[in-house]
């Protein structure tokens, strides 16, 4: 059975959350804060009532607070009120925090039925063979572990984003915002936010509005580099490096070399595979939708695999040469030797 995605862990444990369907305990964790943050907002939002917050909510600061502290609040029972909610936020602070964690073991093992207690462990997660986390998915706590997403796994918790505000957003612009932007998500929806309102009434997200409000060029990017390369349009894919070697902060060179190699390694996939047709080729991929897989089909039909294969050598080749090794030309004069090599390689 394929591992969930933590976006999609994460919207079945809001949706518990929302629908008034509460755990004992909830250990949320990892090195992307959004996640992390939702679901302790969801938590501070839906558990009590205003009027119930002052004598059954406490939060308690891993910086400044001791696991007794919180575990004697913890089996304490609520005051004129079914629940209470204990937090420890911030719980990496602590000193030797990892240790200090497991001394819950012994609340989770004999835990309050009337508390619902919150952790938060940030920046990084405790492992698999954690007693507190073996004895809290025991209990039926729940353990969320938000790790951060990779660029290309960021397509699909934007374009659910998008929906949840209510925005349209074509292929073309998630990628620009997605490649450009990337994670962590705090940084990635906050643009998006930002496009929401400049969008207006018309609630559409497109590469023109991406260009106006951000900065993000709709025609000089690396999505747009990767389709000439695809159809072999060598003027417009060096006019792209050109516009680049102009906005150095924007368009790193390590990173276009990143795109590049991603792309050829996929085409390779593609090259040596059997089956071609869309379906296979999608999934051999790991591409979502079929307009993500026109590049690789025009790719297909100009480049051979032992082409490719010599590509990938070269843009290797590109990658020691912009860190000094073997050469003094610069990053962008190197990308354009990259791509005279990728339109001459047979």
């Amino acid at each position: 059975m394929a591992k969930k995605s933590a976006s999609g862990v994460y919207r079945e444990v809001i949706d518990t959350i929302r629908k008034g369907k509460f755990h004992p305990i909830y250990l949320l964790m990892g090195d992307e804060d959004y996640y992390i943050d939702k679901l302790t907002e969801a938590i501070e939002e839906n558990i009590l009532k205003e009027e119930e917050k002052d004598f059954n909510s406490a939060t308690y600061y891993g910086a400044d607070t001791e696991i007794r502290q919180v575990i004697s609040r913890a089996q304490q029972l609520p005051l004129m009120c079914e629940r209470q909610v204990v937090y420890l936020k911030e719980a990496q602070a602590m000193q030797n925090a990892k240790r200090e964690l497991e001394k819950l073991v012994s609340y989770v093992n004999h835990i309050n039925p009337t508390t619902v207690l919150v952790i938060t462990y940030k920046n990084e997660s405790l492992g698999t063979s954690s007693q507190l986390v073996k004895s809290i998915e025991k209990s039926g706590g729940i353990v969320f572990r938000s790790d951060r997403l990779k660029d290309y796994q960021l397509m699909g918790p934007l374009s659910d984003y998008c929906k949840e505000k209510n925005l349209e957003i074509d292929e073309k612009s998630l990628n620009l915002l997605c490649e450009y932007i990337g994670s962590p998500l705090s940084k990635l929806f906050g643009e998006v936010d930002k496009l929401g309102v400049s969008a207006g009434s018309g609630r559409k997200i497109t590469p023109d509005l991406i260009e106006d409000i951000i900065g993000i060029s709709k025609e000089y990017n690396s999505f747009e580099l990767t389709k000439a390369i695809s159809i072999r349009d060598y003027l417009q894919a060096m006019k792209i490096i050109t516009h680049f070697s102009r906005n150095p902060k924007q368009n790193p060179g390590i990173v276009v070399a990143a795109t590049l190699f991603n792309y050829f390694s996929k085409l390779f996939i593609a090259a040596v595979c059997r089956d071609k047709s869309d379906m296979n080729l999608m999934a051999e991929l790991d591409l979502k939708t079929v307009y993500a897989l026109s590049d690789y089909k025009n790719g297909l039909r100009n480049y051979k695999a032992g082409t490719i294969d010599a590509i990938l050598h070269a843009i290797r080749n590109y990658d020691v040469m912009s860190k000094g090794v073997g050469s003094n030309q610069n990053e962008y004069e190197l990308l354009k030797d990259l791509i005279f090599k990728i339109f001459t390689l047979r």
